[in-house]
């Protein structure tokens, strides 16, 4: 492990979350007001018990004793005051800088390339979203300012036992580096385990929300007893890093409670002793000792604790932090903003890997023309919806030229470029949310009435009309409420909305009912009439109607033509592609 892993306290780390208290610079120094002022009036408490014993009760003058007595109050009242108002604003404080960071997180996670999104766990990127967030949250509301309230109260503790009595306060610091030694070492294994926690819990996190997602799978290929049993083993990992921490709390705690006992008696020994003897030595002294001890080792033990919870806060900010620094960004530098394509796309010589040295597209190269429906056909893995994603920018091309409108891809602003082009892929995804939402994405620029005639020139406005609350109808959880095939004919209104200028239709047709086919067919020629329209093609009637037709093999383009064109080559890809897969269905 790195020397940065095993230190104790990153500074580094430290100092840029601090950054993000900037903002709120007068809640942070208020905190700080209050956290000396607990501190302080803790402190005061005892000095005003030992002037009480000696001078009003020693002497028995109760004259005057009262006051003392107020003041002990008002010195309580304050203390409580103060750590009311401490807790109050650096919870707020802890919280107001979490808001900012995980809306930073958030946001940077949005531009990511989809290259990360399917390298990374989705279950560890909600755990830094969130529980990890919160962690952070406790750094400022149970960690940094405890723990400068607890080192405060014992130097302002210590100093007055020096002050009144420097015989018993020597009794007292002899005790204490022991403590501190013992403290040291326990923040040490704590930061290790806290490490090995939070990746457990990531680890735990990921595995449920992959099993949650996929349980009709696990259910149809009756993997539940497995996956019962990996989860077992999972939560037993959990469950043994948790037990670490409590090993180590269950050591140092007891030691530090020993320790301190052990100081409280000794005082008691040896100043009840001077006062035997006649030693120049007050029975205030003593009761102030007392009452003093707890409070110099018992902060001590609480900054053993308020560590534990730095030290997790500091591990989930790092793990945050690093997300933050994670450069997967597709370079957004074009200056051309899309305002409406003609549709001119042409690709040259475009070559692309997925993982470096593996080609998926070799050399690619082709012309559509604006207002063409073209077709692009091949078996699994010939590059057909990789074309899709790079005409998105969903990734970069190794080498070669993508132009839209005689325009480098590049150049254009990646929001007007992706408003331009409309895709209507495989595995639709809808939110949990209404159909209305789920169509216009929230955009309030798209009106409900907009939708509808949407709907009705595509033919889906019955089928839609005819479900409870119609357009307010809440489709849950990725669409679990409707069909394939109504999820499709919903994401194919909801790229039609947009009126796109370019529209991709990435096997569109592959999951639905007959009925809901019929449907998308009957309204694939307006769709794209006057647009330009990319399809990847599954159904025969979608192939035959395009202007020209695109047959990909291994990364490469082996044929292009119309239908009939490429129906007359002799042993052609796509002629054998046809007899295979459509003739039966067109005979028939």
């Amino acid at each position: 492990m790195s020397k940065k892993g095993t230190s104790v306290f990153d500074v580094e780390l430290f100092k840029r979350l601090l950054d993000y208290v900037k903002p709120y610079k007068m809640i942070f120094m208020g905190s700080l007001l209050f956290v000396i002022g607990l501190a302080l009036f803790g402190a005061l408490r005892p000095i005003v018990l030992r002037e009480a014993i000696d001078q009003k009760i020693a002497l028995q003058e109760y004259d005057g004793f009262l006051w003392y007595i107020i003041a002990m109050i008002g010195l309580l009242v304050l203390e409580v005051v103060c750590q009311l108002l401490f807790i109050y604003y650096a919870s707020w404080l802890g919280q107001s800088v979490v808001k900012d960071i995980r809306i930073k997180l958030f946001k940077h996670m949005l531009s990511f390339k989809m290259k990360y999104f399917n390298n990374s766990s989705v279950g560890v990127l909600i755990t830094r979203a969130v529980s990890d967030m919160e962690r952070i949250a406790d750094i400022f509301g149970q960690g940094l300012f405890m723990i400068f309230s607890d080192i405060l109260k014992m130097l302002f503790v210590g100093g007055a036992m020096v002050w009144m009595n420097w015989k018993l306060s020597l009794i007292v610091f002899t005790t204490l580096p022991i403590v501190v030694f013992a403290t040291k070492i326990f923040q040490k294994y704590m930061k290790k385990a806290f490490e090995d926690v939070r990746t457990e819990v990531s680890n735990l996190n990921s595995f449920v929300q992959e099993r949650v997602t996929g349980m009709k799978i696990l259910q149809l290929f009756t993997r539940e007893e497995v996956e019962y049993e990996n989860f077992k083993a999972i939560n037993e990992r959990h469950k043994i890093g948790w037990l670490k921490t409590v090993w180590y709390n269950s050591i140092f705690f007891p030691i530090a409670e020993l320790l301190s006992s052990l100081t409280l008696g000794l005082v008691v020994w040896f100043g009840g002793v001077e006062l035997l003897n006649g030693a120049n030595q007050s029975i205030g002294d003593l009761f102030a000792f007392i009452m003093m001890v707890p409070m110099m080792f018992r902060p001590l033990n609480q900054i053993a604790n308020k560590f534990n919870t730095m030290q997790m806060g500091m591990v989930a900010a790092d793990r945050v932090f690093k997300v933050l620094d994670t450069d997967s960004q597709i370079d957004d530098q074009g200056q051309v903003v899309a305002q409406q394509f003609q549709g001119n796309i042409s690709f040259n010589d475009v070559r692309f890997s997925y993982v470096e040295n593996e080609e998926v597209l070799k050399g690619v190269s082709f012309d559509v023309k604006g207002g063409d429906t073209v077709a692009i056909v091949g078996a699994t893995g010939a590059g057909k919806s990789t074309i899709i994603n790079l005409l998105n920018r969903f990734y970069d091309i190794d080498s070669g030229k993508i132009l839209v409108d005689t325009v480098n891809l590049k150049s254009y602003t990646l929001d007007s470029l992706r408003s331009q082009i409309a895709v209507v892929l495989q595995d639709v995804f809808l939110f949990a949310d209404t159909i209305l939402n789920n169509i216009r994405l929230n955009d309030l620029s798209i009106s409900q009435d907009q939708v509808e005639k949407a709907a009705k020139e595509i033919g889906i406005h019955d089928f839609i009309s005819s479900l409870p609350n119609g357009y307010n109808y809440n489709v849950k959880e990725r669409g679990v409420m409707l069909s394939s095939g109504q999820r499709q004919l919903i994401s194919f209104l909801r790229a039609y909305v947009t009126n796109p200028s370019i529209l991709v239709l990435d096997e569109a047709t592959s999951s639905v009912d007959s009925y809901s086919e019929q449907l998308i067919q009957d309204a694939t020629d307006k769709i794209t009439k006057g647009r330009t329209s990319i399809i990847i093609a599954h159904r025969l009637a979608t192939i035959q109607k395009a202007d020209n037709i695109i047959v990909m093999d291994k990364g490469q383009i082996v044929e292009q033509g119309t239908h009939k064109e490429l129906l007359k080559k002799e042993n052609g890809y796509y002629k054998n592609l046809y007899e295979v897969q459509f003739l039966k269905k067109d005979v028939a």
